[in-house]
């Protein structure tokens, strides 16, 4: 006589609990990441802009370099703390990156979760644009490390000098592996703005039919000014412009 077979009752997953203040229900839905990321990423573009004008001041020589970091690091004095200036604009950077990392990590893993069934050519099916902001957001987050440790503390960089930052950029980049860092680096930061800047305008609203052209010419032009600007730095150093 067979015994009969006690089918196993699946647990039930406990539902989540829903976020019931405006702020947390925006922040958990899509188009809240998605409006988070278009912010973050315009914030961090105004930055990047403003950091690119400053480094062009290497090539005017170590006292306008230099005069320009110790600027940065005394205005608003003596009515001001020291470096305020400077520790707000970190604050808001380092904000602007956590978040911008946070809505992609997520919208990443939605996305994923969304298609359980891996597909036989989905790396064919993915379009190379959002491969780009993966890998790049990848690329550029172990950058700012590796940027901070050279020419912020100085950990990677022996050669440099505290408080100087002009000598710090050329003992930077007399290296091949310092170069070769910054020049991926910013290969990717450039591609990465040529399509989170189109991404953004149109999660924020700004596209349409007759601006989409537009805006894609002010994304690659954006792209393209940065990516020289930043370029030339290195560049300079290697060919004996700045030394």
């Amino acid at each position: 006589m067979a015994l009969a077979t006690r089918t196993p009752t699946p647990r039930k997953t406990p539902p989540r609990r829903r976020p019931t203040s405006a702020p947390a229900r925006f922040w958990h839905s899509t188009v809240g990441k998605k409006t988070v990321m278009a912010v973050s990423g315009v914030i961090m573009l105004l930055y990047l802009v403003f950091h690119m004008a400053g480094n062009l001041k290497v090539f005017f020589g170590p006292d306008e370099m230099n005069g320009y970091a110790h600027w940065l690091r005394t205005v608003g004095e003596p009515v001001l703390h020291h470096e305020w200036f400077l520790w707000i604009a970190r604050v808001a950077l380092l904000t602007a990156v956590v978040a911008h990392g946070t809505a992609a990590y997520q919208l990443s893993r939605r996305d994923i979760a969304a298609r359980p069934v891996r597909y036989q050519h989905r790396a064919a099916r993915t379009s190379y644009a959002t491969r780009t902001m993966r890998w790049g957001g990848v690329i550029i987050a172990l950058f700012l490390v590796w940027h901070i440790l050279d020419l912020t503390t100085g950990t990677v960089n022996p050669n440099g000098e505290a408080g100087r930052p002009y000598e710090n950029i050329v003992a930077a980049f007399s290296t091949w592996y310092g170069n070769v860092i910054y020049i991926v680096a910013m290969l990717a930061v450039g591609l990465h703005i040529r399509h989170g800047f189109y991404g953004a305008a149109q999660t924020l609203g700004a596209g349409g039919r007759t601006r989409d052209r537009l805006l894609k010419g002010v994304a690659n032009g954006l792209a393209l000014l940065l990516t020289v600007g930043f370029l030339s730095v290195p560049v300079g150093v290697m060919t004996g412009i700045v030394e």
